[in-house]
This record gives C-alpha cells, structure tokens and sequence, in this order.
C-alpha cells in the first residue's frame, strides 16, 4: 500500500534506538524526510546513516526534547513538520510514598508537558496547510496502570487527556492527533529491566523474558519494526478519520473489553 506521504516532512523524538528508531525507519521508507533527536551524539549519528542509505534526507540533531533549549533547536531544524511523532523515555519505577513533588515535576515536565510545548508549536502550521499527523507514544498504563509506574502513568494520562479537544477541533483541517500504547516490545529499556529484575530475584534473564512472554497472549515481545509501520499507517492519507484515539500494541495483553 501507498501511504502517500511521500515527500512529507517528520520530526520523530527519541529515534535513535528502540520505538522511536522503529518509527523514523518506517517513515523514511514512505520517502518522508525524517529529522530526528536523541540525547546520545553516537548512537543518532549511526542511526542517521542507516536512514540516509535509504534515500531520504536525514537531519540529526543532538538535543534532550524534555528541555526548551532542545525542543528549540529540534524546531530550528524542522519548523514546519508534516508529521510530529513525540516520544520520550519514561520516569523510573518506585514506590508512591517515596516520590517527592520534584519527582512528579520532572514527569510532568518530560512525558507531558514537553510533548505539549511541540504539538503547540506545530499544529496551528499544519490546519493553515491542510495536512498533519500527530502521533504521541504513550504506554499501555493509559488503559491499564502500572505498579510501581505512578510518575509514568499519571504525566501520561495528562497528556492524553490534555489533546482530546484539540485532536476533534483539529480534524477537519485534516490534522489528526493520536496516541499509541506500546505494551513490552524488544528494546533497550525492555532488556535493561530485565536484567534489573533477573539480578533482583539471582535468575537468569531467559527466566525472566520467559515468565513476561508467557503472560502476553501472543507468547512474544512485540518489534519495532512492527511497531513503526502501525505508526506510519496512523501518518498516513488513509488515516485521516482516525484521531483523538489511543490505540493498544500490546499482543493482547489488556485483559479489558474490546
């Protein structure tokens, strides 16, 4: 299938590695030209070169989009993006009693209001033009919270609910702007935790990602390369009478109702 987007600009946040590279990688594969941030100048210089031989134009820039310094000069490099693909990594575990307020300021600032200041930024841009695909990567804790994630779940479902007005005033500009709940999928933080876990009980880590397969319905982690082109699909011309919804990747892990 055609996406459509061929030619389009995309900013994709956090796309050196793991959902957010999925996503870049996807796109750049439509022929979007991708503009791409991590924090680590390494890491997104490598992925930069692999999404270049594909045969777009890539723009790396090094910058913490959680800060006003990196979300300006991520703008600076991409001012009227097409596609806003936002994505940060989330506020550690722990337990309620033990998070101060500075705790829960700096989830807030990173997985909410960070997210907020771009699609404020570029959503007005792109209603004048007539065309924009915003897509926030969230967690499946919007549907279903997780334990020891309180920071995680709570700036998430700010932002989620802080969008779902402005998704519906948007769509008839034929800007949509939804969110994707990724449950476990095979990256970086995914094996970190694992190892975390593994050391805590003295297991292997094998022990560990056996026991979380065993309790996804699809018996695996999901990829980011699967993850990636449900993301695309959502960026694409077909997709312009989906928004303001939260749409679960999770292997079928959500034991709700459909």
């Amino acid at each position: 299938m055609d996406l459509g987007i061929k030619g389009r600009k995309a900013i994709v946040c956090a796309a050196s590695k793991g959902l957010g590279k999925g996503c870049a990688t996807a796109l750049a594969r439509e022929g979007v030209d991708v503009t791409i941030c991590a924090r680590g100048a390494d890491a997104l210089g490598a992925t930069a070169k692999e999404l270049g031989a594909i045969g777009v134009k890539v723009t790396p820039v090094v910058a913490d989009v959680t800060t006003e310094e990196g979300r300006k000069a991520l703008l600076a490099a991409c001012p009227d993006p097409d596609i806003l693909i936002n994505n940060a990594g989330g506020p550690p575990p722990g337990d309620f009693k033990d998070f101060g307020l500075d705790d829960w300021r700096r989830a807030v600032e990173g997985n909410m209001l960070a997210p907020i200041a771009l699609i404020r930024a570029t959503v007005y841009g792109m209603m004048d033009r007539g065309f924009g695909r915003i897509v926030n990567i969230t967690s499946a804790s919007i549907k279903n919270p997780i334990a020891s994630l309180e920071l995680s779940n709570g700036a998430r479902l700010g932002l989620t609910g802080a969008v779902a007005v402005l998704a519906r005033k948007a769509a008839k500009s034929n800007v949509t702007i939804n969110g994707i709940l990724p449950g476990p999928f095979d990256t970086d933080r995914l094996r970190g935790t694992a190892q975390k876990m593994a050391a805590a009980r003295n297991v292997s880590v094998t022990v560990i990602d056996d026991e979380r397969k065993a309790a996804i319905p699809a018996k695996r982690f999901g990829t980011t390369e699967e993850f990636g082109a449900v993301v695309a699909f959502l960026c694409s011309v077909h997709a312009g009478y989906i928004t303001g919804q939260n749409l679960l990747i999770d292997g079928g892990g959500y034991p709700g109702p459909l």
